[in-house]
């Protein structure tokens, strides 16, 4: 590891318990800073309601100031009931396809977190996986902690322990095959994040506002690696907040997601095209094993900067 990472792992890593929500509740008041949770959703009934209530209660509701000012569910098409149980636990819900109509949507991830920039008013935006299972409130105000006492922070991942069923640490498969070996070998400076996958990060929005955002999986390492070219290391940092229990995809979903990963450090590292950017997984049918082709994730959308919406509501 580098001497430069070592470093950074002893002065930009803590536990969600070094800053208690008394004093960053003094921090926010005094320094009048604004908080947005954006919760992407897509089919996720059984826990997303549950997450609104735990951040509504402990963070918002009760409190001198609210740590949290606005909570938003942004829907990205669920055929469940995602959007009225969120609703209905407290949270704002509004449809990807609302946000920004100009510009048709496309399927993924990144995409809805590119458009919350459209509906979140905070200075700080704090992003949450909607699918979460044993919630706390750490999850936020861990990540937020370091942004409302340090102004040389600008960009905060959750670390966390990740099982998988009954064994501990087996999570994050995806992480530790494909993300971590890239992150080391090509942005080694980046070698010390626990969790660079983790779908749980806070950000300054005037940092979000200037990086591009790959539409698929492939956002979470995009941000990553280009918050470093933005900012540099010492402006990002990783906190502590325990476990994180959720829901896991299945191997084919699971190899989806890498070549997503993959193809987002590519465009980094080179800024070239693949050749076939796509990806052929087998499943045994009948008669034997079936091909079948999926399209890898190789969109981007642009940093909010630039779009036209984005800069007529900042004047206003």
């Amino acid at each position: 590891m580098l001497e430069e990472v070592e470093r950074w792992l002893a002065c930009r890593s803590w536990a969600a318990a070094d800053r208690p929500l008394d004093q960053l509740l003094e921090r926010k008041r005094a320094a009048g800073t604004t908080v947005s949770v954006v919760l992407p959703a897509l089919d996720e009934e059984a826990t997303v309601g549950a997450i609104v209530e735990v951040i509504r209660r402990e963070l918002i509701e009760g409190l001198p100031v609210p740590l949290v000012d606005e909570l938003i569910v942004i829907d990205s098409g669920s055929g469940d009931a995602t959007a009225e149980v969120a609703a209905k636990a407290g949270a704002r819900v509004v449809h990807r396809d609302d946000i920004l109509p100009r510009i048709p949507a496309l399927p993924g991830k990144g995409e809805v977190l590119w458009r919350s920039l459209l509906v979140a008013t905070g200075e700080i935006v704090c992003f949450v996986d909607a699918d979460l299972r044993d919630f706390s409130a750490s999850f936020v105000s861990g990540i937020v902690g370091p942004l409302l006492t340090d102004p040389e922070v600008q960009f905060v991942k959750a670390m966390y322990d990740r099982p998988l069923g009954d064994a501990p640490g087996q999570g994050g498969r995806v992480t530790e095959l494909v993300a971590r070996p890239l992150l080391n070998l090509h942005w080694p400076q980046l070698a010390g994040f626990v969790q660079p996958l983790g779908g749980e990060y806070a950000v300054r929005r005037s940092l979000l506002e200037r990086l591009p955002f790959p539409v698929g999986y492939g956002v979470e390492l995009g941000l990553l690696v280009d918050a470093l070219h933005t900012v540099g290391l010492d402006a990002l940092a990783q906190v502590d907040v325990g476990v994180r229990v959720h829901r896991h995809q299945d191997g084919q979903a699971l190899g989806r997601m890498a070549a997503a990963i993959y193809r987002t450090a590519q465009v980094r590292l080179a800024r070239g095209h693949l050749v076939r950017p796509e990806l052929t997984q087998f499943e045994r049918g009948p008669e034997g094993f079936v091909p079948r082709t999926y399209p890898v994730d190789t969109e981007e959308r642009p940093p909010m900067l630039g779009v036209k919406e984005y800069a007529l509501r900042r004047v206003a």
